[in-house]
């Protein structure tokens, strides 16, 4: 799986290279000079976009933490952290949560509905991302007058339904997990580290408490909409300051259709090369030049990098922190024992 990743995000930056060298490249020069430092507005416009799905995040979470020891400010942190790493690692957009359930623990909450919380996202996640392709696909038919090369993408997004309806359903009425740790058991051939941190049959009771908060569930779905509907503006904001002006709608149509794409070819890391020709494809069905696309695609990546590199070196500096607390924790009764 490891070297399958890797191949595709190859594939992908041989492809997103070929895209980006052959438009060209004089008009995407003088869009970024038009634009100017401008530019970096798009940094702290991102934080919006991602504070609505931690609001979302927090009304999962919070049963099991009354006292809100996991409090907005600090789970802002933790998600531009998962961001961080499935955008720029290659961690087939899963390493983000398993490092997000790791540091919320640091707060002392419980392992299991820590994990419930995260895993509920992801599935809340995927149907909000329907929800929003839905819409975009509808203003894109709209707009375009037809379907054409929409065709195959809606098929797409309809073959890929059963998988979160499939999921919706295991992780409602089966022990999805339980039989996780029943399988990791026989592959380790007993129990293990692995086995007691999943804690497979707490985490299936989790997952269903928080089936029974349908009220719950609706309020973080519609933050994750929110959310979508949202980070779409930072492609109006961006193309305006570029110098290709587009409508609201516009913005929301391509945002939603190049995620869709991405959505599909989710195992290609950070999407090199899907999210490239996907906005030259469907910008081109709202009539913007492959120019402005690939350098809307480039503005995209650079704010993925400004966002993310610090969020990650702010992880790497709290893991160095929190082991070298524990080890003088560990010195100091050796030190105190000292004549």
């Amino acid at each position: 799986m490891k070297y399958f990743v890797y191949i595709a995000g190859l594939l992908g930056l041989v492809a997103a290279i070929i895209l980006v060298t052959h438009q060209n490249w004089s008009a995407i020069e003088g869009a970024f000079d038009h634009a100017g430092w401008a530019l970096l507005w798009l940094l702290p416009f991102h934080a919006l976009p991602l504070l609505l799905d931690v609001f979302g995040w927090r009304a999962l979470l919070a049963p099991s933490d009354p006292q809100r020891r996991a409090g907005a400010p600090f789970l802002f942190w933790v998600a531009t952290v998962r961001e961080a790493c499935n955008r720029l690692l290659p961690v087939a957009n899963i390493g983000g949560e398993i490092v997000g359930i790791r540091l919320v623990k640091w707060r002392g909450l419980d392992g299991a509905p820590v994990a419930a919380s995260v895993v509920m996202e992801v599935l809340l996640t995927l149907v909000s991302q329907y929800v929003f392709v839905a819409l975009g696909l509808l203003l894109l038919i709209g707009m375009a007058g037809h379907i054409g090369t929409l065709n195959s993408v809606i098929w797409a997004v309809v073959a890929t339904l059963p998988l979160p309806i499939g999921l919706i359903w295991i992780l409602r009425h089966g022990q999805m997990f339980s039989r996780l740790e029943t399988f990791a058991e026989k592959l380790l051939g007993g129990p293990s580290r692995f086995t007691e941190l999943l804690d497979g049959a707490r985490l299936d009771e989790e997952v269903r408490k928080l089936y029974g908060r349908p009220a719950r569930l609706a309020v973080a779905c519609a933050w994750q909409v929110g959310g979508f509907v949202v980070g779409s503006f930072e492609s109006w904001l961006a193309l305006q300051l570029l110098g290709f002006p587009i409508s609201v709608w516009d913005a929301i149509a391509i945002e939603a259709t190049t995620q869709a794409v991405r959505h599909i070819i989710f195992f290609v890391p950070a999407g090199l090369g899907v999210q490239e020709g996907g906005l030259v494809l469907f910008g081109n069905i709202i009539g913007l030049p492959a120019d402005a696309a690939i350098a809307l695609s480039l503005v995209k990546r650079a704010r993925e990098v400004g966002f993310g590199v610090p969020a990650l070196l702010s992880w790497q500096w709290a893991e160095a922190h929190r082991m070298h607390r524990r080890w003088l924790s560990r010195r100091k009764p050796k030190l105190s024992e000292t004549p």
